[in-house]
């Protein structure tokens, strides 16, 4: 039977089990550097599989990770048998990235993309007052509260479920807006936007309440302004092994 897969690149986190773990399949499995491969795999957490799918997002390479972190959410079992064969039969999960372009203060314009969330958080003591516009409609005038966060139904399981968000099956035209300890309007809970929405989101009295934005691991600081929408020409490839595909894990987090 033909192979899907030639060309195996190993990555791995810093931590001891992570680069005991790559160093063993290394020794047994065939492999080239991960620009030369035509799959990953990333011996790690979730943090790790953050990083590899940032590393290659504009090349289409898949990812099958393998958890030597905590949660490993995102990853697959260890194991050093049988690897040429789990990777021929892995499952597909294709994920979109989130676009952020905030302007601070100084009228610089930043630009990032997310793969679990986009969000905006207060710098000091001081809660943060943010104006929200879906698709050029302003709809909530004044939000005060620490912040806001915008994900994708692949990071609804992470922050956006951490601060009483709602959580997206894999595969829903959706993206969830929550606020991050919602003073005024105290009721407001968050939206579900479909995933063609363009959410704009500016920072009311931006010189004396700062709000920093980050896309995943990136951070601007002071910012005033920051609009985010789906980019859905980016694919992103997760590998996983039968029956513990994203979309069932998503699933199942939503039973407890």
């Amino acid at each position: 039977m033909a192979r899907r897969f030639h060309k195996i690149a190993f990555v791995a986190s810093p931590t001891p089990d992570a680069r005991q773990a790559a160093a063993a399949l290394m020794r047994r499995y065939d492999h080239v550097a991960p620009e030369d491969a035509d799959v990953v795999v990333a011996l790690g957490g979730d943090g790790l599989m953050l990083q590899v799918l940032h590393r290659f997002m504009d090349r289409v390479k898949p990812i099958y990770g393998m958890n030597r972190g905590t949660v490993g959410f995102l990853m697959n079992e260890f194991r050093e048998d049988g690897l040429i064969e789990r990777l021929e039969r892995a499952e597909r999960s294709v994920v979109h990235p989130l676009r952020m372009e905030a302007r601070d203060t100084e009228g610089r314009l930043h630009e990032a993309r997310a793969i679990n969330e986009v969000y905006m958080l207060r710098q000091t003591h001081q809660t943060a007052k943010l104006k929200i516009a879906v698709d050029g409609h302003v709809r909530l005038p004044e939000l005060i509260a620490d912040g806001v966060l915008a994900a994708t139904p692949a990071g609804s399981t992470a922050y956006n479920l951490s601060v009483g968000g709602p959580i997206l099956p894999l595969h829903a035209q959706l993206l969830a807006l929550t606020p991050i300890s919602a003073f005024r309007p105290r009721r407001w809970s968050g939206a579900l936007l479909p995933n063609y929405a363009r959410i704009r989101i500016e920072v009311l009295d931006a010189e004396h309440r700062p709000v920093a934005a980050v896309a995943d691991h990136t951070e601007f600081r002071r910012v005033c302004t920051v609009e985010t929408w789906l980019d859905q020409a980016t694919d992103l490839v997760l590998l996983h092994d039968p029956g513990h595909s994203l979309d069932e894990r998503i699933l199942r987090e939503q039973f407890g």
